[in-house]
């Protein structure tokens, strides 16, 4: 039942902060804190645990399994399970979760009872979506997302939160319909084919099915998949929503909800729909390298400060659709180091983001500069986030990115040739963060304070994650390393040619290398 408890102590915790807000502001921020460290303390000696037995090398079974009658009529089971990139998207999710309570300490006065409520709640979803592996049951913890992303962007937003909370709630309900078309198309489809109505997804994996059927029940997935992404040009919606929302809310719209659209592509996607995906492949990773370049460009360009580093997270995100749609074991490696240090250094920035808006109360930057002299700690911590952004050796994008260009390297060398430039241009725009921020003159005459004791706890906590993770990111890759491997057996048929076309050239990409891993 430990699956079932790390998804029910941040529901509680959440209902029970709302509920003790009556007897003041200190109860919801302290339960909700105590909670997630509960959650974070069990999923560390979790790990620990499997570690020391040797199972997260295993790819043949999962590192814990729930599977309880739920819906029998409809097929529906509420089944949870655990393996190596779930556990890893989960320490993530609570990690995050506690840095965003912690740096909302003081810039949520009012409703915090029902603000910590939405934020829990929004964590034990993003829980409940790492380990569903029913159908069904995914897609409920999918939907359950949405709504406190909407409260805590409608209600604790900045001045157009009413705009960016209906473009938000727009995008994203569209696309969820249109996988739940897809979930539904596929449950008849194999129901059909083999007189089992389930949405077990091992059941699932090989339905036959036409290859028209696969590419629409695919597209119908990798729309809802992209726009949380976001992969361009389902994207619109993010600068807006990361623009309007609280820290907390942008820290988890950039290092948690963008990870489930990730997270969905390799565990149900392409393992469901080997044989579409790959034939989609070339239009993936060149929508994939598009996104890192533009959003690396149009970052550059912007003087909102928490628009520039929305942009960001955009081409970030690029690198792990590149490296999903590769699907090698170097790029699927890859593609979950970025996943993990984009969700620190991004979430860090967004904090220092809030954390300038409630000293100036202003995100452009053009009133901005000369900072350092008067702020050396938060300015020391924007310079090693920035330089985590531009993916400097040493810390953990660099990492991920690196490994996402080897493995793209082995499936088209144009494409990865391109996303090399993204190396190149998010240079600019994170200098220019730095430049535009912190150094020149102080031409407002501003006095600020620097961070205090709590401030600095949370970039203390931030910076050594994402130092560690560039530093010696060993034990991440051998969590992830069984997972993907098992994933890879699940979608093998994602470098092999169609029975239909026994001429085609293996590979996503025609005409490219195919080497190494993951297959």
């Amino acid at each position: 039942m430990i699956l079932a408890w790390l998804i029910l102590l941040p529901f509680a915790g959440g209902l029970l902060a709302w509920l003790a807000a009556s007897r003041g502001d200190a109860w919801p921020r302290w339960i909700s804190l105590i909670a997630l460290l509960a959650e974070l303390a069990a999923l560390a000696v979790l790990w620990a645990g499997f570690a020391r037995g040797g199972s997260l090398a295993a790819p043949g079974r999962w590192l814990s399994e729930l599977d309880l009658s739920w819906i029998p009529a409809l097929g529906a089971r509420f089944h949870l399970a655990l393996d190596g990139v779930g556990l890893l998207m989960l320490l993530l999710t609570t990690f995050l979760g506690i840095i965003a309570v912690v740096a909302s300490w003081e810039g949520i006065g009012y409703r915090t009872g029902f603000f910590h409520f939405n934020l829990l709640w929004i964590l034990a979803a993003i829980s409940g979506v790492f380990l569903a592996v029913d159908l069904f049951l995914f897609y409920f913890f999918w939907e359950l997302m949405l709504m406190p992303l909407y409260f805590i962007i409608g209600i604790w937003g900045h001045e157009n939160r009413v705009y960016a909370t209906l473009k938000f709630f727009i995008f994203t309900q569209a696309s969820s319909l249109v996988m739940l078309v897809a979930i539904l198309g596929l449950y008849f489809v194999h129901g059909r084919a083999s007189g089992n109505y389930t949405f077990d997804y091992l059941k699932l994996l090989g339905t036959p099915m036409s290859s028209f059927t696969e590419m629409a029940l695919m597209l119908g997935f990798f729309i809802a998949f992209a726009v949380k992404l976001p992969v361009l040009p389902l994207h619109s919606w993010l600068p807006d929503a990361h623009t309007e929302a609280p820290t907390a809310g942008s820290v988890h719209l950039a290092g948690l909800v963008l990870k489930v659209g990730a997270f969905g592509m390799l565990r149900f996607l392409i393992p469901l729909f080997p044989h579409a995906a790959s034939d989609f492949s070339p239009l993936a990773m060149t929508l994939a390298v598009a996104g890192i370049l533009y959003g690396a460009l149009l970052a550059f360009t912007q003087t909102d400060l928490k628009r520039m580093v929305a942009y960001t997270s955009i081409s970030h995100m690029g690198f792990v659709l590149l490296g999903v749609f590769a699907w090698n074991q170097l790029a699927l490696e890859g593609a979950v180091i970025v996943m993990i240090a984009h969700g620190v250094s991004t979430g860090a920035l967004f904090v220092i983001a809030g954390d300038l808006q409630d000293r100036i109360h202003s995100r452009d930057i053009d009133r901005m500069g000369g900072l350092w002299s008067m702020m050396p700690r938060m300015g020391g911590a924007a310079l090693l986030f920035a330089l985590a952004s531009l993916g400097l050796p040493g810390l953990g994008n660099f990492v991920g990115e690196f490994l996402v260009l080897l493995g793209a390297y082995q499936a088209s060398i144009p494409l990865a040739v391109l996303a090399s430039l993204g190396f190149i241009v998010s240079t600019v725009y994170a200098l220019w963060l730095v430049q535009g921020v912190f150094l020149g003159v102080n031409r407002r005459k501003l006095r600020l304070p620097d961070y205090n004791l709590r401030e600095s706890a949370v970039m203390a906590a931030l910076i050594v994650v994402i130092t560690a993770l560039g530093l010696y990111p060993q034990p991440v890759l051998n969590t992830a390393r069984g997972a993907i491997k098992k994933l890879s057996g699940y979608a093998a048929g994602y470098h092999r040619p169609h029975k239909a076309d026994p001429g085609a050239q293996p590979g996503p990409v025609a005409g490219v290398r195919r080497q190494g891993g993951g297959s």
